[in-house]
């Protein structure tokens, strides 16, 4: 019978063997065991290349909306997040004094025309006086180189010619002269009435109020903003997009817009103006793309990316880029073929934002790998590995 002494070293060997043969399987498996890796198959795709730039929605046409006269802000009838329609009253200032200032000026313009009209009946009164003095100096003329009329009575004629040509004179002039009064009447009536339309603050288009500057009871004056006004039918996002993408850029290219506050949305539009002056520091120059579509929630000045679509291929062979290695500067991948993988050169086409055009050096059905993860070592050519 064996004692415990005996059995001890035996269960000791034991021991050491189990755990030699755990080493060996952990290092059997880690230098021998098929390596898991993602496998992609190489099929027809699209690609699309693309520009991306970064800035803010901006409203092509905006206007301030302001007093054209110093007067106190009686009403303001919309706010902001209002849309108007052109022509609309947005505000109104107080018109009490203006509208006393039109009757004033009405009042004024109708005594000037009775005036005119008075005048212009002392004139053709005083004409048709001076017509006869005229008819009676003649007939004296006559009668006295006939001898019938005596010198008195030619005196006498010229006398009520000449005193009948004066008034006549001053007749004239006071037509002219109240003429002048009804045409001056007529523009002061005009600007009162220009001044009373100024009460009125109007919407010269179509579009959003995005701020209230003024509330009612303060006194405004010409220049000062009342209410920021835009034009919905014109909204692009600014992007300062880097100088050497300006060769591949053109106007009417497409885009797509994501904005910060929509993470998960790309929204259309198309590039509307090409800057053409490159920031000194930046190396970068500003491109206006058109927005068709917006979030709910948008905002002027709010940052956005753009991605200008600068090319694209339908039904070709493309792989994703993060596959795409690079030795001794040329392109490769790792293909995987029985059971390893195994360094490929390709010739690359169109570069896209995801995935990147093989013209040449892969097949339909090949299958490129990555590490399933960025934890795993590299693949390396000849390893053994097990496609998910």
């Amino acid at each position: 019978m064996k004692t415990d002494s005996t059995l001890n070293p035996l269960r000791k060997s034991a021991k050491w063997l189990l755990l030699a043969a755990i080493v060996v399987v952990v290092i059997y498996r880690a230098k021998f065991a098929p390596m898991p890796v993602e496998a992609i198959e190489v099929k027809p795709g699209v690609v699309v290349s693309e520009v991306m730039g970064t800035g803010t929605l901006e409203a092509r046409v905006k206007t301030t909306i302001s007093p054209r006269i110093q007067e106190r802000l009686a009403e303001v009838l919309v706010d902001q997040n209002d849309f108007v329609k052109a022509g609309q009253l947005l505000a109104r200032l107080d018109d009490g004094e203006l509208k006393r200032q039109v009757e004033v000026a009405v009042a004024s313009l109708a005594a000037a025309k009775a005036t005119a009209e008075r005048v212009r009946v002392d004139e053709a009164r005083a004409r048709a006086i001076e017509q006869q003095a005229q008819q009676d100096h003649r007939r004296v003329s006559e009668l006295l180189a006939t001898k019938v009329s005596s010198t008195a009575e030619m005196d006498k004629a010229v006398e009520q010619l000449r005193v009948a040509e004066a008034d006549l004179q001053r007749a004239r002039a006071a037509t002219v002269e109240a003429g002048q009064q009804v045409i001056t009447a007529e523009r002061n009536l005009d600007y009162q009435r220009e001044r009373l339309a100024f009460s009125e603050l109007r919407s010269p288009y179509d579009g959003l109020i995005t701020k209230r500057d003024r509330d009612p009871g303060g006194v405004v004056v010409p220049g000062s903003s009342t209410l920021q006004l835009i034009s919905t039918n014109e909204l692009w996002v600014s992007a300062w997009v880097d100088e050497t993408a300006s060769a591949r850029l053109a106007l009417g290219q497409k885009a797509r817009v994501l904005f910060r506050s929509e993470a998960e949305g790309n929204y259309i539009g198309e590039v509307a103006r090409l800057g053409r002056e490159t920031d000194p520091e930046t190396r970068e120059f500003l491109v206006d793309v058109r927005v068709r579509e917006l979030p709910p929630n948008w905002t002027i000045g709010q940052r956005a990316e753009v991605f200008i679509e600068t090319g694209r291929k339908s039904d070709t062979l493309a792989v994703p880029q993060a596959c795409l290695q690079w030795r001794d500067g040329k392109p490769a991948v790792l293909v995987a073929e029985h059971g390893k993988a195994w360094w490929r050169d390709v010739t690359l086409g169109l570069r896209g934002r995801d995935s990147v055009e093989v013209a040449q050096g892969l097949a339909v059905g090949e299958r490129v790998v990555q590490p399933r993860s960025l934890e795993q070592p590299p693949i390396k050519p000849g390893q053994r590995i097990k496609a998910k």
